[in-house]
């Protein structure tokens, strides 16, 4: 399995830190407001990587960390007048609920910043006694120059930094590229420490969370979106290796900008999407689909048309488990160039995820593979037991894609009343009332009901 490695620039082969474990670590959440859509492009990208190593048998352990102290929320705070650990905690919850539509695993460990005071203290401590980072009547902040090493990441050289965005301007600092590590003052929620009072700068976090759940070993991948390459990443990485001279994560993996009629999504804007409201219009695997179509690393522009499009796409494939499920497990004729045609559509699917996670490629592979056996299915003979296995094995894509069919039911009342219908419109159509039969197939529709005519009769499915 070769996967891109923002911090080489280059595909490279995945060889974890321990043979058969996979340490993730994932930018978690600053919960101010609720989940939007940039937030599931990011997590559903995350959520496929981490289920194809689940896939290929890694044992994962993933973090991911909450930012429930930041500027963002303190600000909500004040304007709503609920205290910051209670909003974060609100809206994280939410979005969990909404991520566990997505069909995404949970993490491992989900650390909150103000749950881990201590050891973000204590690393600082370190990077401080290594000297790597001094005090001033403001905070503490890290010393770019200390580190040779800074710059690694994101390609930025110290003398190019921007100094514009998210780069503190304080001339207590030796640098303005210097970043803080712990801000002193009185603020909406601070905390006691070697420094006075005050609280973690936004970097500091990550690197002390992540190496306490494993126990300061080196990651196997950091994830998270192209956006936090510099300065978050880079500034983690700094002090992470500052404070215990070892590399902090083998492999970075970064995802693609997501952008809205091809501009950057953003409430000035009004094109701002809520999570929340999307999956309202649209079912989950609808949304998971449009965002698997594109490789991770790519550029994702929002279309309405084209999650509606991947919707239809997806009930395909279910359409497939469920069409095959009610077939023979045995009989009908072997087929020899329809097994090698599943066997060459499955070997070049795994070949695709094994480049980099190539979901675009290994999607048309899946479908390839649907079709051929679609069209086995039209055969006077069908290969039945070769249909049986390519099931299970599209059952495992579909598994490792995160794409599951809603459970919808209905009442054992309602069915009856759908067989009722059905039944009549058989009726209609053997006595060539074809406006009656029409008008039943209308009102099925309107229940949601998908009506397909088979060789052997009618059979319906519920759509919701």
């Amino acid at each position: 399995m070769k996967i891109y490695n923002s911090l080489s620039r280059k595909l490279e082969e995945f060889e974890p830190v321990e043979e058969g474990k996979a340490y993730i670590y994932v930018c978690g959440l600053t919960p101010y407001d609720h989940a939007h859509l940039g937030h599931a492009r990011t997590y559903i990208a995350m959520d496929f990587l981490k289920r194809y190593l689940m896939y290929k048998g890694f044992k994962v352990l993933h973090i991911q960390n909450i930012t429930d102290i930041e500027d963002k929320i303190f600000k909500r705070s004040r304007e709503t007048g609920i205290s910051p650990l209670e909003l974060s905690k609100k809206f994280h919850t939410e979005a969990l609920e909404e991520f566990e539509k997505l069909n995404i695993i949970p993490a491992n460990h989900y650390p909150a910043v103000s749950e881990h005071i201590p050891e973000i203290i204590e690393m600082i401590s370190d990077i401080v006694a290594a000297g790597h980072a001094y005090e001033t009547e403001t905070g503490v902040y890290f010393d770019v120059n200390s580190f040779p090493g800074y710059g690694k990441l994101s390609g930025q050289k110290i003398e190019e930094v921007n100094r514009g965005a998210r780069v503190d301007v304080d001339e207590t600092k030796k640098d303005p590229a210097d970043f803080a590590l712990w801000k002193k003052g009185e603020d909406v929620l601070t905390f006691e420490s070697p420094w006075g009072i005050g609280r973690p700068g936004w970097h500091i976090e990550c690197s002390a969370m992540s190496m306490k759940y494993t126990n300061g070993r080196t990651l196997d991948m950091h994830g998270g979106g192209r956006d936090l390459v510099f300065p978050h990443h880079e500034n983690e990485v700094a002090q992470a290796e500052a404070a215990n001279g070892g590399q902090f994560s083998k492999y970075w993996v970064h995802t693609g900008f997501l952008t809205v009629n091809g501009e950057k999504m953003s409430k000035s804007l009004g094109n701002f999407i809520i999570l929340r409201d999307l999956l309202n219009k649209h079912p989950p695997y609808a949304l998971r689909l449009f965002f698997l179509q594109s490789h991770y690393r790519s550029p994702v522009d929002y279309s309405e048309v084209a999650i509606e499009a991947a919707g239809k796409s997806a009930e395909r494939l279910f359409n497939f488990l469920e069409r095959s499920s009610e077939l023979p497990k045995e009989g009908g004729k072997a087929d020899r160039d329809f097994r090698q045609k599943v066997e060459m559509e499955k070997e070049a699917f795994y070949s695709a995820l094994d480049n980099d996670l190539d979901a675009p490629d290994a999607i048309s592979h899946l479908f390839a593979l649907i079709s051929a056996c679609f069209s086995n299915m039209q055969e006077k003979e069908p290969d039945f037991e070769e249909i049986h296995r390519a099931r299970e094995e599209v059952s495992k894509m579909l598994w490792i894609f995160g794409l599951q069919k809603e459970e919808k039911k209905l009442s054992s009342h309602k069915e009856k009343e759908i067989d009722a219908l059905v039944e009549e419109r058989e009726k209609a159509r053997k006595e060539r009332n074809f406006k009656r039969s029409d008008e039943i197939r209308t009102t099925l529709a309107q229940m949601g009901i998908i009506l397909e005519d088979t060789a052997k009769g009618p059979r319906w499915r519920y759509k919701g």
